[in-house]
Formats: C-alpha cells, structure tokens, sequence
C-alpha cells in the first residue's frame, strides 16, 4: 500500500507516529514560510502542514505548486494541531509533513468538491465521477452499502437463498413499456430486459426453491421523475408453502431489523388498511399517515342548495386544516392556483374558515346559511380557529387531487417530518381495473396474482368487484414494496388470462411455459418485491433517488456523462438486420 492510515483515521493517541498518507488535495493555504493542505480520501480529511526549516525544500517547494484535487502522498509526523478544528473527527492533529510527492495534477474542476457545492445538477451529472468525491453522494452510497448488507444478514438468517435469474428475456404486453434487445443470432427476434424477475422466481417455487432473493437490477421504460430511473433495483423476494399473514410477518421484520440496525429506531407493530378504507379516507393507496387530515364526504350536506358545483358533482370532499382559519385571501388564492395545475386537475377550491368567535365566512356564504356551514363543521370535527378545504367532481379525480392538496398542507404547516417513521401495510387491492381506452380489464399488480379466496367464483360473473390477495407497504406516503400470493393452480390462471383479455392462443405464446410447469405440482407461494433505491432515499431522508445511485440518468433518460443513448454503426445494423426509417 502506498499509504499506512487513511485520512480519516489519525487521532491524538497517535501523536509522535511517522505516517504515510494519500488522497485528493481539498484546499491549499500559502501564508509564504507555512503552507497548510487539507488532504481528502473516502475515509475523511486530514491538514498536513509544511513548515520552513522543518519540512525539506522540496517537500515545500511541491506544497506550493499543489492544486485543488492533485493527487497527493505525504509522509510525515503525527502532532498535535495548533489550532483545533472541532467539526473534523482528525481535527485536534495534523501531519508535519518531511516529504509529499504528486502523484497526478489535476486540472481545476468545473465545480467545487464541497458538501455546499457550486455546480447545478445537470453539471454534477456529466462530472459524476467528481460528484462522488462530495462527502453527501458518498454517504449515501455508503449508506445503500450498509442498507444492502443487512438486507443479506436478515435474509440469510430466513433461510432465504440468493439466486441470479436472467437478464434477457421474453417480452411482454402487460405492464410498463419493456427494453428491447435485436438477437444477432435470432434476425427480427429480440429480448426484453425484465421489469421483474416475476415468472422466473415462480419456476423457483415450482422447483423447490422456497425461500428465494435476489438484489436485481430491472428496466422499465417509462417517464421518469426523481423517485424513477430507467434502470433500478429490487429486493425481490418469494416463499412456498405460505398464506399472506407469513409474507407479512416475515416483511414486516425486514423491515423493524432495517430501522433498528441502520437507524436505531425501534418501530412497532405496523398498522394494516384496505384499499378502499386508504382511498376513502386519503385519496391513495400510499397515504403519508404522518399527519391527520383524514377526508371528510360533504355530497349529502352540500348538494341540493342551489350551488351549481356541488349539485353536478359525484363527490364532494374536503379536509380540516387545524389553525388554518388565519390563512389570509392571498394564500387560500395561491391554494386554489395550485389545485387548478393540470396535474393536481381540480377545477376550484372552496373554503370555510371556522373563526374563533364560532362564526364561518366561506367562498360560498350566499348558497348557504350558517347553520348549513356549523353542520359541515360538525361532519369535519372541526374548532374554531381551523380551515376547511373542499373540492368537487368525479370520485376518482377528485379524491386525488385532494390527496395533493392535503399533502401540501402538510409541508406547508411542517407536519412531514422526515425524522419520523410511519410505515403501515396497504392490503385488499382490486384484483382488475377496466380501461376505458382498450375496453377490457387490466391486472393491477400483475396477471399472476391470486384472487383473496372468497372471491375465487366472481371471476366468471364479476371480475371487476374481486379484491387480490396484494399488498404494499407504504412509509412517509411512500410505497417501498409490493407483493401478493400467486396463482398457482394451472386452470385458474388461464381463467385469469381469459378475464384479461387473452386468447388461449396468446395466453400459450406469452406465458405457457408457467402454465407447463404449473402441471408438475406448484405449491401455494407469494412474494414481495422492494424499490431498493427508493427504500435507500428514505433512509437517507431524501425525496430523489439519483444521489443513491452511483452513476444515474436524468429526467430524460439520458446519461450525460457519457452520452447515452447514443447512434450506433451502420455496420452494427446491418449485422443485426435492422433498417430505421425516421421519416414521418
């Protein structure tokens, strides 16, 4: 090794020792007869200091045509540091340094290597090799590290096996838009890259695999946002021989071990909600219970009085907003702003503001009369000095965009901490939802998952009323992971593929080689898969994804850094047989 300690290891038990460090050159300070370096590596930064008359000619000489971000090795005395930095775990010594040679100049980079720095993102993700220098990027790489070695600690102690299942694959209709690969040895043909390992770790139950893992990157091409990348990864999980109340129980202490040992939190019991109770009461299926603010329906109370909204609307909603009566007309008007942006999609807001003299004044106050608004009051639970918001239209829409609504009054009042924990289990989702485009069902989770057994005969006569044995674990509003028990049974999966949509025909092309090995005695099994990355966020307290990833895309897709996608050889076409035609 050229080095004996790291930069981040010498303390004041050391003192007097003759050291030899390397790294990256932090910050240079030349006050003529001293010159002080702060040397950094992954490990931390320690101040070597050159000394006119103590330090060789040469050793100083070089110190003075140091940069920013050479690459150092200096050898030298451990002693006690003049002036002590108590913000550096190195600080109460510094390095008197006998000799220093670079290793590497370097060129002034385009930002500076701070954990404040002065480079935006899009110039931090074409330098990301720079960016990883910055003590935040590498913390939380360090961080997904730990995260994925106790995710293999707890595993293992299961009884779980990690097992790698391919990256080309077949591709299929259902789901997000796959990756396609052109086969040179196969022309026309062409893999997918999975979403999922889904149907791979089922052929592991069926092979007798009953307690699999796996930490897999998978692709998904689809619009990105801070909490998407194309390319992510999973905790992807799958057990035999169990119902849904053991997938739970073996999830949930996933998860209680992650907290304790990661952050030393203890976390309880985790509460479980139906889907419908989630979507009745917040609007989502990943509500942020943080915070209260529950919905309150208002249709029977509100319509019938002559406001036009209310009496065409399917739903009218709202939420209380303690303390919020002293919100001021300009604010209320920036509230209203926001829930007219075309993502949020409501078409107005409506207020009442319960005073603290137990008066209203509302948006509304010539449609209704006091005792109509203290009978709303009632029905929110409302006191005085608190705000009510409510909003009107179709159920589905309209319950959405009052969980956008509700979620920014809980930043705007603090009351999404991100130093609390509130995980909960989401359970009962739909098995199917119709889509009005291609006229027919779609499965919510995925085409294998199992109807809840009371429900097994509405799928000839009422596929849309099935609930699925599904669940996701939701934390801070977040949904880290997502699950079900499988069908396992051969004739009711290709019921399933019938109430989808498929013919036997496309059923056998996509998916027959399950359906086969479905004949060779599958046994009961579920799983559960977890978004690593976003899983690694929250730990980290952060809403973006990216500063978790060592080299990822940007909201394009594109990876800046080194330029891709990109144009490929009109040799390497031709050898995979593809023309392209951009034209219209």
């Amino acid at each position: 090794m050229l080095r004996t300690h790291t930069c981040g290891e010498l303390r004041a038990g050391q003192i007097g020792q003759e050291v030899t460090l390397t790294g990256w050159a932090q910050r240079i300070r030349d006050k003529g007869g001293m010159v002080w370096i702060d040397l950094r590596d992954r490990y931390g930064i320690t101040q070597l200091m050159f000394e006119e008359g103590s330090s060789t000619p040469e050793a100083l000489e070089t110190a003075k045509k140091t940069g920013r971000e050479f690459v150092l090795t200096a050898a030298g005395t451990v002693i006690e540091r003049v002036s002590k930095n108590d913000k550096l775990p190195t600080g109460d010594v510094e390095i008197k340094v006998k000799d220093l040679k670079i290793l590497n100049p370097s060129e002034v980079p385009p930002f500076m290597i701070e954990d404040e720095t002065d480079g935006g993102e899009d110039l931090r993700m074409k330098y990301r090799y720079l960016d990883l220098r910055r003590n935040p990027v590498r913390k939380s790489l360090e961080l997904r590290h730990l995260i994925n070695r106790k995710v293999r600690e707890y595993l293992d102690k299961k009884d779980f096996i990690e097992v790698e299942t391919p990256y080309l694959i077949k591709s299929t209709p259902e789901g997000a838009r796959d990756f396609i690969v052109p086969s040179r040895m196969n022309p026309g043909q062409f893999y997918a890259l999975p979403q999922s390992p889904q149907t791979f770790k089922q052929l592991l139950m069926v092979s007798g695999f009953d307690r699999y893992y796996q930490i897999v990157k998978c692709f998904r091409d689809e619009d990105l946002r801070a909490d998407r990348q194309p390319e992510f990864t999973q905790i992807d999980c799958e057990m035999a021989f169990v119902e849904q109340s053991d997938i739970l129980s073996t999830f949930e202490g996933l998860i209680r071990f992650l907290y304790k040992e990661v952050k030393g939190i203890e976390l309880g019991e985790l509460p479980h909600m139906t889907y419908d109770e989630a979507m009745k009461k917040y609007g989502s299926d990943k509500p942020d219970i943080r915070f209260g603010m529950e919905f309150h329906e208002l249709t029977d109370l509100a319509q019938g009085k002559g406001f036009g909204v209310f009496d065409q609307s399917e739903l009218v909603v709202g939420i209380n907003v303690p303390g919020g009566s002293e919100y001021t007309r300009k604010q209320l008007d920036a509230l209203t702003d926001f829930v007219k942006k075309p993502q949020i999609g409501a078409k107005g807001l409506v207020y009442v503001r319960c005073q603290a003299d137990g008066t209203f004044k509302s948006s509304v106050d010539k449609f209704y009369s006091a005792d109509d608004l203290a009978g709303w009051s009632a029905r929110f639970e409302a006191s005085p000095g608190d705000l009510l918001l409510i909003l009107a239209g179709e159920t589905a829409a309209t319950r959405k965009a009052l969980n956008e609504l509700r979620l920014e009054m809980g930043s705007q009042l603090g009351l999404r901490d991100k130093e609390m924990v509130a995980p909960l289990w989401v359970i009962d989702f739909p098995l199917l939802e119709w889509d009005e485009e291609s006229q027919r069902y779609h499965a919510m989770h995925h085409p294998f998952t199992s109807p809840k057994p009371e429900d097994m005969d509405k799928l000839d006569t009422a596929p849309g009323e099935i609930k699925a044995s599904a669940y996701d674990m939701v934390i801070n509003g977040v949904e880290v992971g997502g699950g079900s028990i499988r069908i396992h049974d051969k004739n009711l999966q290709s019921k399933m593929f019938d109430a989808l949509g498929f013919t036997r025909e496309e059923a056998q092309a996509q998916f027959g080689f399950l359906l086969g090995a479905f004949k060779y005695g599958a046994p009961p099994h579920g799983g559960i898969a977890f978004g690593f990355d976003r899983l690694c966020a929250l730990f980290g307290g952060q809403d973006s994804i990216r500063d978790f990833i060592a080299f990822p895309k940007n909201t394009s897709g594109r990876d800046v850094m080194i330029d891709s996608p990109s144009p490929v050889a009109d040799e390497q076409m031709k050898e995979l047989q593809i023309k392209l035609d951009l034209r219209d």
